[in-house]
């Protein structure tokens, strides 16, 4: 997830394919990895897509947390999610960071929260509109529309800065919905399989302060 963009008040492309014969099972990813063992780094791989669906679902639930103040109270639709742009997050295959001014308690509180409710039936959480993926979903789609533009329309100065401006005005159309099909199906995965080991105050790589959330892989 990036730290750019905001909130979105459902995901109704993506309930609705969350149909029936898409529903996580269990045990898929240790089923998965039992079976295709030999293969190197697919653990890190399944670990990785489950600590990006928790990720996720701890942002998700610490922005509501945030907001549920700035509201005073007024309802909201049931399936009406709050983003806080200032929180971010960040996956590895060891745990995610988490990005942003949060009380250390709430947190920990979060991520319990967030593991129980995806384990237990709500997939939408694994999903965010502020995630990479929807980014390089757009840029792929810009891409490849802006190619298409381009040797189908004359060769004029003017046509093909037409083209690319309806290139990229569909891209940014239609990237959420991809980008959150994307998320769904290649780069999250119901955490079943994962157990939180630790959550502390530290640095990421580049030097940036942040929590890390710390997690192991169980059967």
């Amino acid at each position: 997830m990036n730290t750019s963009a905001s909130a979105i008040g459902s995901l109704s492309f993506y309930n609705f394919f969350n149909s029936d014969f898409t529903v996580p099972q269990p045990t898929q990813d240790a089923d998965l990895l039992r079976q295709l063992s030999f293969l190197p780094g697919l653990k890190e791989i399944l670990m990785l897509r489950q600590v990006h669906a928790l990720e996720h679902a701890t942002v998700w639930l610490l922005s509501a947390s945030k907001n549920v103040q700035a509201s005073k109270g007024r309802p909201r639709p049931s399936n009406f999610q709050v983003d806080n742009e200032l929180l971010g997050g960040l996956s590895t295959e060891r745990g995610f960071y988490l990005y942003g001014e949060v009380n250390i308690s709430d947190l920990r509180r979060a991520v319990t929260l967030a593991l129980h409710r995806l384990t237990n039936g709500e997939w939408d959480l694994a999903v965010h509109p502020r995630c990479g993926t929807n980014v390089s979903v757009e840029m792929l789609l810009t891409a490849g529309l802006a190619v298409g533009m381009h040797l189908l329309l004359p060769r004029g100065l003017i046509e093909q800065l037409i083209g690319l401006g309806v290139a990229t005005t569909t891209a940014a159309e239609l990237a959420p919905d991809i980008g959150a099909l994307a998320q769904r199906y290649l780069t999250t995965s119901i955490p079943f399989n994962l157990k939180i080991e630790n959550i502390t105050r530290t640095r990421d790589l580049w030097g940036r302060q942040a929590y890390f959330v710390q997690v192991q892989w169980r059967e």
